[in-house]
């Protein structure tokens, strides 16, 4: 079974910046992409960066490009997403995935649990 971990949610203050991780274990062999996922307060869920393992450049939604870097060390089978310059709307928790096989299978892949991030105004 795979298990996502995620770490580093906090609260900040607006303009600072936070670094999640997600350790993944074991490593999904099938998986095409790894991704991370918020969930603001009274919204539904929405992707916001997507790894590829094909070669491809990043995916990042428009509400987070600029400020959002995702990263990956294999070595320590953890997934990152730096922050910064959070701005009050980034306030969520926040998820990491791992698709089933295919990049979008998502439902079907691994979720952790998630990490709450609260940015003060």
């Amino acid at each position: 079974q795979v298990h996502l971990v995620e770490s580093g949610g906090d609260s900040v203050q607006t303009g600072g910046s936070l670094r999640l991780s997600c350790v993944v274990s074991p490593y999904p062999s099938r998986s095409d992409c790894m991704g991370w996922f918020r969930q603001r307060p009274g919204g539904e869920r929405e992707g916001i960066a997507v790894l590829y393992f094909t070669g491809s450049p990043p995916y990042y939604a428009d509400s987070v490009a600029g400020r959002f870097t995702i990263s990956r060390d294999n070595l320590k089978n953890t997934m990152y997403l730096q922050m910064n310059n959070l701005k009050p709307e980034d306030t969520a928790l926040y998820y990491c995935a791992a698709a089933e096989s295919k990049c979008g299978t998502w439902e079907t892949g691994y979720w952790g649990q998630g990490t709450q991030v609260t940015v003060l105004s």
